[in-house]
């Protein structure tokens, strides 16, 4: 019941992991899941020493191993691109606990049935105990969970019982008397609430001690640097932002002040007065050669040759490929001019940058995992930034971080608190905020009346059913860990209701977990404006319309500024009652930044002062016609729409 195995090369293997003089305790083998690296920092948390493999790991490579993590993923196990496995790694008397895809795998490989399901499931779920097990112990009943799944287990295989169930499918199966697990949610996430027990539950039913302590993150990554850079120059690319501040300082400590340079690029796509605010906290850090450059005209009115393919100028890019791509490349290429200027070899001097965990995992970078798919390609991880890191020249002090984890060394470092939590804010800039059209897409005739119809049909959703308008824009999702890019739903005719904040939340579930054309859902904020007449009209990425996006992001940023929101942004987008710009209000509340849920309207936001925006924004900007509300959780929905 396995697949044969594929040849493997250098350029598309997951790189193995340096052979430890002694076997880590749990290996995690690489299904080509979002969330791998996140299993490997939940376990090391655990004081449990881990390493990530590819699935189809040789058995000799695991000798040692105590137990096995299969990592979700976003393929079928039945189908022509299912990842081979040599069925060694399931050596008798190894626990195994299966994640996502990894529990299909072991349904799979044990004889189970796996079937696509009639309905996937998106987001947080509560899922119901059917039996007591060692994956759950101290635990209640229900459980609230992650799920980003469309196949499930129809038939756990022969000495499996099912553990645990969801509305829709199986959500747990275990063999207690094998130590064999597998969950079809994700444990690893922080928006499974006792993920972190369960995983402790497997490590302690599996045997393993916790007895490993983690080096000192901080004094590995200053002697990395000054291994690598030596005294050489190196130059590094800031934002303002706590990731690429964490890089220069970390650079700061581990070299001479005068060998790092710091260029910031205002691509005219930063926020309002940002790129002043930023200058102004990178010297007091001590960058003392930073160099401010505006370069908006380099991105609005010049082309860029991007892998023998001619781009931009950036208001004639629609596609959110092509805009990242775009940036991504005019970074460097004003970059290489900035090093011309300054004297420095393009050829030999170091670039650092604060690239993520996550940056990466989403980008597909065959470095992290040769089975990950691209969600959406980072400015950091372009193809010349490949080249360059293939030669040795990029420095990425942060690329086994985390967002949480990066907040917590920017304090180590004393680092100001307003740039330890400043609010993140992706390298394109408003050019992932502002939506285009260009009158070529057309949404299903009758997908609204298809919504409207399960919408009355499932009574958890409420007697309410909302006014349904799916129009023609397209955003990114990830879901069942693949990119999808798929139609917005805007949802009218209703009011929050303060005794049931997470109605709008179980339906911005329900629509995508039921309809696959699309993957995101907004709510109309003011209930008596009739979302049904919504239309698009053609239009894109200008200045006019960054100006736009901009005063409106600094209003709505500043009136929810006290609130525990993790991400506050503003998207503007063609569609309107008038055909005129319509803008949404996407909240976001996570730590780790790979999973989260929009800020409940009732619970984390107040009602009124959702309303009062909403008036102010209309009143102030004669061009937005609706003020909308993302009520999407991450996935089906990616926290950026582009």
């Amino acid at each position: 019941m396995t697949r044969p195995r594929a040849p493997r090369s250098d350029s598309t293997a997951t790189p193995r992991p340096p052979q430890p003089a002694e076997a880590p305790a749990i290996a995690i083998l690489d299904c080509g899941g979002q969330y791998t690296k996140v299993i490997d920092r939940r376990v090391r948390e655990l004081a449990v020493r881990s390493e990530i493999y590819p699935l189809d790991v040789d058995p000799a490579e695991l000798e040692g191993v105590q137990a096995l993590i299969l990592s979700g993923g976003p393929e079928s196990v039945h189908a022509d691109s299912a990842l081979p496995y040599d069925p060694g790694i399931f050596a008798p008397g190894r626990p195994v606990l299966g994640i996502c895809y990894g529990m299909q795998l072991l349904s799979h490989h044990f004889g189970g049935t796996v079937e696509p399901g009639e309905s996937a499931e998106y987001g947080v779920e509560t899922i119901h105990l059917e039996r007591p097990s060692p994956l759950f112990e101290g635990l209640d009943a229900a459980q609230v969970v992650l799920m980003s799944h469309g196949d499930a287990v129809a038939q756990p295989p022969p000495g499996f019982e099912v553990v645990a169930r969801s509305a829709q499918h199986v959500a747990a199966i275990a063999d207690a008397s094998r130590a064999l697990y597998g969950v079809q949610f994700h444990p690893e996430v922080d928006l499974t609430q006792h993920g972190m027990r369960m995983l402790e539950n497997f490590v302690r039913a599996a045997g393993i001690p916790q007895t490993y302590v983690l080096e000192d993150r901080i004094e590995a990554s200053v002697r990395t640097i000054r291994e690598r850079v030596g005294t050489g120059n190196v130059v590094v690319l800031v934002s303002g932002g706590v990731d690429s501040a964490v890089t220069a300082a970390l650079l700061l400590r581990a070299l001479p002040a005068e060998q790092v340079y710091a260029v910031h690029v205002d691509h005219g796509l930063m926020r309002k007065d940002e790129s002043r605010l930023v200058a102004r906290s990178l010297r007091a850090m001590g960058l003392d050669h930073l160099r401010v450059v505006d370069a908006s005209d380099a991105f609005f009115d010049e082309t860029a040759t991007i892998d023998g393919e001619v781009l931009g100028p950036l208001p004639a890019l629609a596609d959110p490929e092509d805009r990242r791509r775009f940036i991504g490349h005019r970074f460097l290429d004003v970059l290489n001019r900035e090093l011309d200027a300054l004297g420095l070899d393009p050829e030999t001097t170091f670039v650092a940058q604060g690239t993520l965990r996550p940056d990466l995992i989403e980008s597909g970078n065959p470095d992290v995992s040769a089975t990950a798919h691209t969600i959406k390609t980072h400015h950091n991880d372009v193809s010349r930034i490949r080249e360059a890191r293939a030669r040795g020249l990029i420095v990425e002090t942060n690329a086994d971080w985390h967002k949480d984890e990066i907040r917590r060394v920017a304090v180590s470092l004393g680092l100001p608190e307003a740039v330890a939590q400043r609010q993140p804010f992706p390298g394109p800039g408003l050019g992932l905020r502002v939506m285009a059209y260009d009158g070529g897409e057309r949404v299903p005739d009758d997908l609204d009346a298809r919504i409207a119809a399960h919408l009355a049909g499932v009574p958890e959703l409420g007697a309410e059913v909302p006014d349904v308008r799916t129009v023609p824009i397209r955003t990114v999702g990830v879901q069942g860990d693949h990119r999808s890019y798929r139609f917005l739903t805007v949802l009218g005719g209703v009011r929050p209701d303060p005794d049931d904040p997470h109605r709008l939340g179980r339906i911005g579930r329900a629509i995508p977990n039921r309809f696959r054309d699309v993957n995101r859902v907004v709510l109309a904020l003011d209930p008596e404006r009739d979302v049904r007449v919504l239309e698009p009209r053609v239009a894109g990425l200008d200045r006019p319309a960054v100006a736009l996006v901009r005063e409106i992001d600094a209003i709505v940023r500043d009136r929810l500024d006290d609130l525990p929101l993790s991400q506050v942004l503003s998207v503007l987008l063609p569609v309107g009652v008038e055909a005129r710009w319509s803008v949404a209000i996407r909240t976001f509340i996570t730590n780790d930044y790979m999973t989260g849920r929009h800020a409940e309207l009732g619970a984390d936001v107040p009602i009124a002062r959702a309303v009062e925006l909403e008036r102010e924004l209309r009143e102030r900007f004669d061009e937005i016609d609706l003020v909308l509300y993302d009520i999407t959780s991450k996935p089906p929905a990616t926290v950026e729409w582009m």
